[in-house]
């Protein structure tokens, strides 16, 4: 990979090459290694479990410049993978956050901070001024973004996912001929296949392995030694702690990336429209404890175990998917006015459109039992 040339000619001072002797002791780095890691430059998107190992290990290892992309803030069920993050930033920014630690670990890193989430207006103007682009988002149309952005442009991106103890790491677009996302995905999983880690849980560790595998493809590329995984998904299952390498090659069915599209609705179509309510009006009518309100929760019970809305009755999403439960839906539902929520709205508003196949009308509550949290009962966990 070939990176900017600013500096990359000056000779490493006498502070660099004390803080960077192990990289100069190694033959494959040298001092050539260490001048291109300074004049590299990373744009790292998402600054989470992911996020935190690869811009603690990109900043250690010298990279001279590193873009962070995060319009979040900082949240306590963060700090159980998010490393980088500390509990004086609860509330504030992210990107801030990350910006702030890096400084405090090696303050010759410029570091650009985008309070921003990744967008099809900004994603562009953000990725072109970076040699290199690492994924640390979480979502199927940020992923598909950041890809199809990163090849209009002819960035190499360094990619990574983890979802309860698994992870994959490879290396996209590293060349024309190289493989990129679409190839390991060429159409996004139907919504809901494939729940988030807010809904299937993560072991705290697992992100902090993926993103130090990621950290060291980038250092890879960027010094151009060894193998990158250009070609090869590594899997990763920290349950038996085995790895697994499979070859990824390109699609020759695939379509061409010619511009950016809406993601979101890539990725998730619009639900048809239907009935709703506000966690505020839900909870006016169980506070005046009508008798012909039923509340049912398609969380899963793990989810369940954190926070629930007293009262309702937790019949997880897949049973109403296979059909198992629709039965006692129906029964709970018969006579009754039928409210279903899960963590965000989502889940819940899929069981309303399944259920209303069924025959069995049903409201979704918007905002799920997030908003509930938030609105309505601030001592409820919040996950």
């Amino acid at each position: 990979m070939t990176t900017s040339s600013t500096g990359s000619n000056n000779d490493l001072t006498p502070a660099e090459r004390e803080r960077y002797s192990r990289h100069l002791l190694l033959p494959e780095v040298g001092t050539d290694g260490q001048k291109r890691l300074r004049a590299a430059s990373v744009l790292c998107v998402g600054c989470g479990g992911l996020g935190s190992p690869l811009l603690l290990y990109l900043a250690a290892a010298g990279v001279g410049r590193i873009g962070i992309v995060d319009g979040d803030v900082v949240e306590l069920s963060n700090l159980q993978r998010q490393v980088i993050h500390g509990e004086g930033w609860l509330g504030r920014s992210k990107a801030q956050s990350a910006a702030s630690r890096i400084a405090d670990l090696n303050s010759g890193c410029r570091v650009d901070v985008h309070e921003q989430m990744l967008s099809i207006e900004n994603a562009l103007d953000l990725i072109a001024p970076y040699d290199l682009v690492c994924d640390g988002t979480d979502n199927f149309p940020t992923r598909f973004l950041v890809n199809d952005a990163c090849v209009l442009l002819g960035k190499p991106l360094i990619y990574g996912s983890v979802q309860r103890f698994v992870g994959q790491v490879s290396v996209f677009n590293r060349t024309a001929d190289s493989p990129n996302y679409r190839d390991l995905l060429t159409e996004p999983p139907p919504p809901g296949e494939v729940p988030s880690c807010a809904e299937a849980g993560v072991m705290g560790v697992m992100p902090g392995l993926i993103g130090l595998l990621q950290a060291s493809e980038a250092i890879k590329l960027i010094t151009d030694i060894g193998l990158p995984l250009d070609g090869r998904l590594l899997v990763v299952d920290a349950l038996t702690m085995r790895f697994r390498e499979l070859t990824l090659k390109v699609d020759p069915a695939r379509q061409p990336i010619e511009n950016l599209i809406d993601y979101r609705q890539f990725c998730r179509p619009e639900l048809l429209a239907m009935d709703s309510i506000s966690v505020t009006e839900l909870n006016a009518l169980l506070e005046a404890e009508a008798d012909d309100v039923v509340l049912i929760d398609v969380r899963n019970p793990s989810e369940a175990e954190v926070a629930s809305i007293a009262g309702s009755h937790l019949i997880p999403m897949s049973t109403i998917e296979n059909g198992e439960a629709v039965d006692q839906v129906r029964s709970l539902a018969q006579g009754k006015r039928l409210y279903v929520h899960c963590k965000l709205g989502g889940r819940s508003a899929r069981a309303v459109q399944m259920l209303g196949s069924h025959g069995i009308e049903a409201i979704n509550v918007d905002g799920g039992i997030d908003a509930w949290a938030q609105l309505i009962d601030a001592e409820m966990a919040r996950y």
